[in-house]
């Protein structure tokens, strides 16, 4: 037997007992160590707003159910494989799984860990894919001045990212004074948006919010690109394109981890991706992005209570076992 995290119905959840098979061949039984709240997409889920035209897109690899609900939702589960295919047996590994303490996956679905990246970690690979994809997508280059607009996990993960770069002046932006820590464990400066440094050459981001979108543009120079990370579900978003967004020549792309950028997707597979964005996870300042911890099986209050947007709030890690 098995324990999950259901969406029950929008607004709640619950931890349900399932059956979970033997192996077959090339399947592996994975142990749950640890696994990371996206909160972003899953509190969108947990409220029940995504939009009836994304239920197919919006599917994680291995959900049960379907949206609203009652459904199985997660993508960042971290553990140890205790049967199944011989290579893997006694691996820490990552896997696109939903919260749920034992379970059997095909061994292509999971990825180890390379021994510099602790399981407690890990919990950030899935963001850190989505962190990766942005940089293609953006393609910042030498020397580039660049703001990242909303310091939260992925946001903040794109401005470790940056700062490795050569000569890249890279700002967060987030009106949250209790996203400061994060900010100084990188090594990065964060700026109120009231104060945003202006003509960037390239803008990502990933607040969620209209008025963050709105700091995006004004911050961009002239033809610059504004890489939109935030997903709004079935929220409107009002944005401001009368004033300066024509006359700067401003470019406004979207990037989606579903797919791999177009500027890497013929090169570059879903697996690679991944692969590459565990191995990033190697630098101990990352551990500042995982800003509290919750025990599995207090995990619907939880997820309530992570739904209302505390502040400070970043990754936010479960815990599996005693």
């Amino acid at each position: 037997m098995a324990r999950a995290f259901w969406v029950t119905e929008p607004g709640t959840g619950a931890i349900r007992s399932e059956t979970v098979g033997e192996p077959g061949p090339g399947e592996v039984r994975v142990r749950a160590l640890y696994s990371g709240i996206s909160r972003g997409s899953e509190t969108l889920v947990f409220r029940g707003h995504v939009p009836e035209g994304e239920h197919e897109r919006m599917r994680a690899p291995f959900q049960a159910g379907d949206f609203p609900a009652p459904v199985k939702y997660g993508y960042a589960s971290v553990g140890v494989v205790e049967a199944g295919e011989p290579d893997l047996l006694g691996q820490t590994v990552f896997c696109l799984h939903p919260h749920q303490d034992t379970y059997v996956v095909p061994g292509e679905a999971v990825v180890p860990l390379p021994s510099e990246v602790p399981a407690a970690r890990a919990v950030l690979a899935a963001n850190a894919e989505t962190a990766v994809n942005a940089l293609w997508d953006g393609a910042p280059r030498v020397g580039d001045r660049v703001a990242v607009v909303g310091a939260g996990t992925v946001g903040c993960l794109c401005a470790a990212f940056l700062r490795a770069m050569p000569g890249v002046d890279v700002t967060l932006v987030d009106p949250d004074p209790a996203k400061q820590p994060a900010a100084d464990a990188l090594g990065v400066p964060l700026s109120h948006p009231a104060d945003t440094p202006g003509k960037r050459d390239l803008i990502f981001h990933a607040s969620g919010t209209a008025a963050g979108l709105q700091t995006a543009l004004d911050a961009a120079g002239f033809e610059a690109t504004v890489v939109e990370l935030s997903w709004y579900g079935t929220e409107p978003v009002p944005t401001g394109l009368g004033g300066a967004f024509h006359s700067q020549r401003l470019q406004l792309v979207s990037s989606q981890v579903g797919s791999v950028s177009p500027a890497r997707r013929a090169r570059r597979t879903h697996r690679e991706r991944l692969e590459m964005a565990i191995a990033l996870l190697h630098d101990p300042a990352l551990d500042a992005l995982i800003t509290g911890e919750t025990r599995f099986a207090d995990l619907p209050a939880a997820m309530a209570r992570l739904a209302e947007q505390p502040s400070g709030v970043l990754c936010h890690r479960v815990v599996y076992g005693s």
